[in-house]
């Protein structure tokens, strides 16, 4: 039995629901800019896409946190899911703290 293409793609970083009306973006696993470009990518919400490069450097994220597995076990980003999975799927909201420096 094939999936139905009305459920909604989960996030495999905060594992809720992403509603098709809700900004979400492709995350590649090994950054562009860090020889990723073809690599894996995974479909997030876009306030969590956004939380991973507020707390993470391109650099960080091509040598340590290449992986969901890693993703999550972040300090940041393991605060800011226990706090997103809280909100609807459809919720949206600016990052706090800024972007980390390349």
């Amino acid at each position: 039995m094939s999936p139905s293409a009305d459920v909604d793609p989960i996030c495999p970083l905060c594992q809720r629901p992403i509603p098709t009306d809700v900004a979400q973006s492709l995350h590649h696993l090994i950054p562009k800019l860090k020889g990723g470009k073809g690599g894996p990518t995974v479909l997030l919400h876009h306030i969590c896409h956004k939380e991973i490069h507020a707390a993470l450097s391109e650099a960080e994220l091509a040598r340590s946190f290449n992986t969901v597995e890693a993703l999550r076990q972040h300090p940041r980003l393991a605060k800011f899911i226990a706090w997103v999975r809280k909100r609807p799927p459809s919720f949206q909201s600016r990052v706090p703290g800024g972007r980390r420096k390349r």
